[in-house]
């Protein structure tokens, strides 16, 4: 469908509009009484937020970040699924499945009754993607930008037998800088350390961010919090049909060999994801539906 046809058929007065993005994909602009945001068909991937009230926007994204086809886009709110991680069967599928570097469909856009924008893109099982996950279903992503940015992954089993899935909104935050971030809300909680070969620990204190960090968190509360002192903001993350959680910080080394990062970017970013992942696996059963959800909002 081409831009101006996606204008013709879900664009909003004065609040919503499609634009041709990075890379030729089509992109969501969004601009109400509220906040601002910008979401990325492809991917289903919203890559900006910033609510009226901030200066700085609440998703970090990358200036070197991939804008083609069959790439993921380093930074906003990337979605990993059928699986979290490498291929779970071994089978040398892609990490992180197959829903964050294709193309999704607009179904309907909207203005709520209290002047919030939403959209919802959807996603659905083609002969290409059965051959690499071999179920059928829809995924439906739910975006609602207002005062606060609300994202909820919807997925529908459309088979006649249960499928297991993992998966994460792998989202992106802008901080002013890492080493004056800590994430609240995980003293004692258990978590798996990526970075020393799974072993499993548990958080003394605060989460702070001193070197390369990649930590599941399990059984996790559903309010975190994100308390950048160099901004002077905190950033709450509550989530719903979520038991664990992952912080990621790929600190200097990690930085520095990734071609769609700046080598200084993992100053002014951290992970805080919401995720089904580790021991927190979900099975749809055929007919049902299982929803993944996260609302971020700021504060001074």
């Amino acid at each position: 469908m081409t831009i101006e046809q996606l204008n013709a058929d879900y664009g909003i007065d004065k609040q919503l509009t499609f634009v041709e993005g990075n890379g030729g994909f089509p992109t969501i602009e969004i601009a109400n009484e509220k906040a601002t945001a910008r979401i990325s068909i492809y991917g289903g991937q919203v890559l900006s937020f910033q609510p009226i009230s901030e200066s700085d926007d609440l998703l970090f994204l990358s200036k070197t970040a991939y804008y083609k086809e069959g790439k993921a886009i380093k930074g906003g709110t990337p979605i990993c699924w059928p699986w979290f991680g490498p291929d779970p069967e071994g089978l040398g599928r892609a990490s992180h499945g197959i829903a964050r570097n294709r193309l999704w469909n607009v179904l309907s856009t909207d203005t709520t009754n209290g002047g919030d924008t939403k959209v919802i893109l959807g996603f659905s099982d083609t002969e290409e993607t059965r051959s690499i996950w071999p179920q059928f279903f829809e995924l439906t992503l739910e975006i609602v930008v207002g005062d606060v940015l609300s994202i909820a992954l919807v997925t529908r089993n459309q088979g006649d037998q249960s499928f297991l899935l993992t998966q994460a909104l792998h989202t992106y935050f802008t901080v002013g800088d890492i080493s004056q971030v800590t994430v609240v809300g995980l003293d004692k909680t258990r978590y798996i350390d990526k970075v020393d070969a799974g072993t499993e620990k548990t958080q003394d204190g605060d989460v702070a961010i001193a070197q390369e960090v990649d930590r599941i968190y399990l059984d996790v509360p559903n309010e975190l919090v994100i308390n950048d002192e160099a901004l002077g903001r905190r950033i709450r993350v509550t989530s719903t049909g979520s038991k664990s959680a992952v912080v990621w910080n790929p600190w200097v080394d990690i930085s520095a060999k990734m071609a769609d990062l700046a080598d200084e970017d993992y100053k002014r970013f951290v992970c805080v994801e919401t995720t089904n992942a580790a021991n927190d696996v979900v099975e749809v059963a055929a007919g049902e539906e299982y929803r993944l959800m996260a609302v971020y909002s700021a504060e001074q």
